[in-house]
């Protein structure tokens, strides 16, 4: 497996695996601050892409239509943690537009916050589409079809109104061409697109900084951070790297990771996007690469060091509780230009 080494694990002081990947870091204009390994081929960025994908949500009014809060809109944005706010406001994003959970293509999982997974069993209950990490999303895509006169029906297929829309606003947001032939399948069902990194992180500049954007997409895009930042535990949940970093960093830093190793990150004060991808698809590698490109980048004042230092060397422990390693970015990846 070719690229650099981004993240070690240790044991007994000794490096026992390595995760390999690239990393981007770029302007509006595409200028890249940083690029380690390979930021040109596709991947697919899957969840990470979430928040670029509500954008139609908001530019095209379907969210003042229906009267969609601040905590919605981030679940728009999420993969959340199946807790029970997180399936009550994606029920209510769903009734506003006179819709219910029956509507919802994304299939059922049961929730990721296993204490969500413990209170349904204990209830015997199975777990619906809403608990599914996605439900935001699928519920923002039925609110988006409804708003528009559009049946929803089918609207995870690649062809649908409401994803020609989603698709349109990754290629004006990345630069990137979408063709249909090479979309891949997301885990909730809808099309996921394969993006050049070099791409996403000038995407995610953009987002954060309205540049390149129209006045519209940029009201939009700001509305979107903002309802994130004021919300973090809707867009995860507790614990979970997306929801603790916002809580540190508030609009400084939006974060959103996506499955196989993607993580997207925009800092809007710095006009700079993010985009990051490990190639074993380990997600406990992606966050760390992405706790050290914060580090790398971003002035932390003393709460916000306190905060990322668990998340950029996370312990390792085993079943008795016992540390028996970290996870630790490497001197490429934390040096500072």
């Amino acid at each position: 497996m070719t690229g650099p080494v981004l993240v070690e694990a240790t044991r007994g002081g000794q490096v026992e695996s390595r995760h390999r990947g690239a990393v981007c870091v770029a302007d509006a204009g595409g200028r890249r601050v940083l690029a380690l390994g390979d930021v040109d081929t596709p991947v697919f960025p899957r969840s990470a892409v979430k928040a670029l994908q509500a954008l139609p949500l908001i530019e095209s009014g379907a969210a003042d239509k229906f009267g969609l809060d601040q905590a919605e809109i981030a679940l728009a944005c999420a993969s959340h943690s199946g807790k029970a706010a997180h399936v009550a406001s994606a029920a209510s994003m769903l009734a506003k537009a006179g819709r219910s959970v029956a509507d919802l293509e994304c299939g059922a999982h049961w929730p990721i916050a296993e204490a969500a997974q413990r209170q349904l069993a204990r209830e015997g209950r199975e777990p619906t589409a809403l608990h599914n990490n996605c439900s935001g999303k699928h519920a923002g895509f039925v609110c988006l079809a409804c708003a528009e006169g559009v049946d929803p029906a089918g609207y995870v297929e690649v062809d649908h109104p409401v994803q020609k829309q989603v698709r349109r606003v990754l290629e004006e947001t990345t630069g990137a061409r979408l063709d249909p032939a090479e979309a891949g399948v997301d885990g909730c069902s809808i099309p996921t697109w394969p993006i050049p990194l070099a791409a996403l992180a000038r995407a995610f500049a953009r987002f954060g900084s309205g540049e390149g954007f129209s006045k519209t997409r940029a009201q939009a895009a700001e509305r979107i951070r903002i309802a994130c930042a004021r919300h973090p535990h809707m867009v995860a949940g507790s614990g979970r790297f997306d929801t603790e970093v916002m809580c540190a960093f508030g609009a400084r830093a939006f974060v959103k990771t996506g499955a196989e190793g993607v993580h997207c990150a925009a800092f809007p004060e710095l006009g700079l996007g993010v985009a990051i991808k490990c190639q074993d698809g380990a997600g406990r590698a992606a966050d760390v690469a992405m706790a050290a490109v914060i580090a790398r980048f971003l002035p932390l004042d003393a709460g916000e060091s306190a905060a990322l230092a668990p998340r950029l060397s996370p312990k390792l422990v085993n079943w008795r509780g016992r540390q028996v390693g970290d996870l630790r970015a490497t001197n490429e990846l934390m040096a500072r230009g």
